[in-house]
């Protein structure tokens, strides 16, 4: 069982499979600080507040011992209170949506230079032999 285990490890598409993960990872968070720290706050101020993830709608009664502000999303949804947080949903999609985005680039620019790669690396070499024959068979 361990040697199959370890031959499933060394496998590459396993090891490109981990790569991806922990490079995905740290793409998100970066794509995260770019939403979070950049994009939203010009949102933000667009909309009137300096924090769009911060807007919310009450939707009950808020708990009888709370004894915070009124307009603080965060301490409201700590106490239990009923908040539906549709600002931190939007900051969420939009950032899904640069993500996705900047991942399409990539892809198209990678199938751009594989195309580019076959393009410049000529007929294979079945295609090759397969000329020769032809052109034997038309001289011959």
């Amino acid at each position: 069982m361990l040697r199959e285990f370890r031959a499933f490890i060394a496998k590459g598409n396993v090891l490109d499979l981990a790569v991806a993960v922990i490079i995905g990872a740290a793409f998100a968070k970066i794509t995260t600080s770019l939403t979070e720290d950049i994009i939203m706050p010009v949102v933000g101020a667009i909309f009137g507040g300096l924090d769009f993830s911060s807007y919310f709608s009450l939707l009950g009664p808020v708990p009888a011992g709370y004894r915070g502000s009124l307009k603080d999303y965060a301490a409201l949804k700590a106490a239990g209170a009923p908040v539906l947080g549709w600002g931190e949903f939007v900051t969420v999609v939009i950032n899904f949506l640069i993500l996705a985005f900047i991942i399409f680039l990539m892809v198209r620019w990678a199938s751009k230079l594989m195309r580019r790669k076959d393009d410049i690396a000529g007929p294979t070499e079945v295609e090759l032999l397969a000329e020769i024959r032809d052109e034997l068979r038309r001289r011959g």
